[in-house]
């Protein structure tokens, strides 16, 4: 009893030591400068279904505990977390650049949110990885969805999964 009546007057402590979750967390120090030389990846996205929506394209630690962990959680324990969003634009090659914050391994995820809600669908939206790992119905390691970034910009290919029966897959 004395544990439970402890617990509970301690998480609204352990509540006000994360930061509050915002479209915006991550998003200054992941933006590139132009003409960026500093740590960073320059992603070449692939394979992308239609022209509508947005990419969210979000560096992680490139361990299985903090693999596509919530933002607030991250930040607040002081961890890597980068986020870069963008409309798709109507036409041409498609290129993001996000920040890292030294060189170094990073696992990165790159959303397709056809549906512009802000969240992953899996029937609607695409999902990619650094690493082009293989999808089945779970998150890749956060190993096969790295890449090394390098003292400068660090050129990467995702290609981009969607729904294809009963799995994720590209489109070609």
């Amino acid at each position: 009893m004395k544990r439970l009546l402890f617990s509970l007057a301690a998480s609204p402590l352990l509540v006000a030591a994360t930061i509050p979750s915002t479209p915006d967390l991550g998003t200054a120090e992941g933006r590139c400068r132009a003409n960026e030389l500093g740590p960073s990846f320059l992603v070449d996205v692939t394979g992308l279904k239609d022209r509508k929506g947005k990419l969210k394209l979000e560096v992680y630690p490139a361990n299985r505990v903090d693999f596509l962990e919530d933002d607030n959680i991250l930040i607040s324990a002081g961890k890597t977390f980068r986020r870069v969003e963008a409309s798709v634009p109507a036409s041409g090659a498609v290129q993001l650049c996000v920040r890292v914050p030294s060189p170094g391994r990073y696992a990165v995820s790159l959303l397709h949110d056809r549906d512009g809600n802000r969240k992953f669908n899996w029937r609607v939206d695409g999902i990619g990885f650094a690493g082009n790992p293989k999808l089945g119905w779970s998150k890749p390691d956060a190993t096969a969805a790295s890449s090394v970034a390098l003292s400068g910009p660090t050129p990467v290919e995702i290609v981009m999964n969607y729904r294809r029966g009963l799995g994720m897959r590209p489109i070609r």
